[in-house]
């Protein structure tokens, strides 16, 4: 499941960063402009983590951490993709829990690292 979501979530964050860049961009104000870029930037690379996490086959911690990168990632950029698009400036305040949804996510990939020995492989169906 951690697979197919954090590919997903590549996926859109791809196509979202086009979007911007591509069809959107003289419709933002300056601000905007930096809040998509912004959400584009830590969308994508905390997918291919989060990617990582699940194609490791180990589950726990490590896959624990990569649903709240995702998580994480969700909340951040799309508070900041709605706020470049004109949504209230109020869900600014949303923003900060999904960057503490991305340090959980990274100490939780730590805790797991360091648990290698105690690590389940993942069930196939997970993958």
């Amino acid at each position: 499941m951690l697979v197919r979501l954090a590919a997903l979530f590549g996926f859109v964050s791809v196509a979202l960063g086009a979007f911007g860049a591509h069809l959107l961009e003289d419709r933002f104000t300056a601000e905007g402009a930096d809040w998509w870029h912004t959400a584009t930037l830590y969308s994508l690379p905390h997918a291919a983590a989060a990617l990582a996490a699940g194609l490791s086959g180990r589950g726990g911690n490590i896959a624990r951490g990569g649903g709240l990168l995702l998580l994480g990632a969700a909340i951040f950029s799309a508070t900041l993709y709605a706020m470049a698009l004109g949504a209230p400036r109020i869900l600014g305040a949303a923003t900060p829990l999904g960057g503490l949804g991305l340090l959980a996510g990274w100490l939780m990939l730590a805790l797991g690292a360091s648990q290698k020995g105690n690590q389940e492989p993942a069930a196939p169906s997970d993958m």
